[in-house]
Formats: C-alpha cells, sequence, structure tokens
C-alpha cells in the first residue's frame, strides 16, 4: 500500500480504538450484583388527550348581556355583554381521580349603558357523564372594561376540577354564563 492510504487510515483507526475504549461499563463486570433503582411512580401524570373529557359550549348559554334597572331585553339599556369563544383543557391522573383544569377566553364589550371598571361575570363549569353531574361550580369571576371603554377579552381558568378516574371517555366539560337570576337577600322580619 502507498504511504499516503497509510497516512488516512491510521488516524481512522486510532480514533475508533480510543471510542471503543471509553464506551462505558465492561459486560464482564458485576453489573448482574448490582441493585438497579427502581422508577419512581409519578403521583400526578399527565393524560392523553383521548382520556381528557373535551369542552363543550351551548349555544343559549355561551353569552351573557347585563342591562341597566329596568331595562331587561331592551338593547338600548345593554350595559355589557360577554361571551365565550374559545376553550382548552388539561388532565392529569392519579390513582383514583382524574384532575381538570380548563381555562376559557371570551370577549367583553360594552353597551350604550356601559362603563369602565371591573364587572362580574357568572360562569359555571359543569361535567357530566350522561345525565349524571360529576362536578358543578359557578365562579363569580372579575373581568375589567378598559376606560376607554373598547372591547377588551378576557381569559378564564378554573383549576381544581376532580372527577372519578373511571369517567373521562364519557364525560363531557360544559363552560357557559350562569343565566339564573342572582338570588335576593332574604327579607329581615321586624318586630311588631
Amino acid at each position: 500500500m502507498s504511504v499516503q492510504v497509510w497516512r488516512r487510515i491510521v488516524p481512522v483507526i486510532s480514533l475508533l480504538a480510543l471510542a471503543g475504549c471509553t464506551t462505558g461499563q465492561n459486560p464482564l463486570s458485576s453489573a448482574a450484583t448490582e441493585p438497579k433503582p427502581e422508577p419512581q411512580l409519578a403521583t400526578n401524570t399527565m393524560v392523553v388527550e383521548g382520556t381528557c373529557p373535551k369542552v363543550f359550549l351551548r349555544d343559549e348559554t355561551a353569552f351573557y348581556r347585563s342591562y341597566g334597572k329596568g331595562g331587561d331585553n331592551d338593547p338600548a339599556k345593554v350595559a355589557y355583554q360577554a361571551s365565550i369563544a374559545e376553550t382548552s383543557r388539561a388532565c392529569t391522573m392519579d390513582s383514583t381521580s382524574l384532575n381538570i383544569t380548563v381555562v376559557a377566553k371570551g370577549r367583553l364589550v360594552t353597551g350604550p349603558l356601559g362603563a369602565s371598571g371591573r364587572v362580574v361575570l357568572p360562569i359555571r363549569v359543569e361535567v357530566l357523564d350522561g345525565d349524571n353531574s360529576l362536578y358543578s361550580e359557578l365562579t363569580r369571576f372579575e373581568a375589567e372594561i378598559p376606560a376607554s371603554g373598547e372591547a377588551t377579552q378576557f381569559v378564564f381558568r378554573k383549576d381544581g376540577i376532580t372527577i372519578p378516574g373511571g369517567a373521562g371517555k364519557l364525560a363531557r366539560i360544559y363552560i357557559s354564563f350562569d343565566q339564573a337570576p342572582a338570588k335576593a337577600a332574604p327579607a329581615k322580619r321586624r318586630k311588631k
């Protein structure tokens, strides 16, 4: 062989030999006698999307209107209106339950009687398995109408929703504005 070929082959062979010397344990070592650490089980593992219930909106409860005094259903007396546009969810599972976090993005618009400031939106999160309610909670969510009075967006997040672990595939999550009128405080009785 020529000298030029040897000059190219020798460095490559040397590098391969060095790489082989540093590639880990000897297979004949006492690896069988050393205990291997057991894998730790995660207390909360992420759930694949197929078992995390989907979020649904009902057409009649995906929007909310607040009116000025005496203006029920009068478009000229709308203080503000809100709508839910997009939703998402994330699930983790432990040994007995499915833990869900839901997020909804919405839009808040002032009406003819609207003004800037804080408003309270009654948002209900409900998890149903058929007709069986697994979870239902009303949150009085505060949002801010900017001083300019322009339309704005809000992001609602609800953590800590827990349902039984086996219910995920058939369950449905509903996010809606609670349309029920607020309960009036009980009237105080006067003593005669």
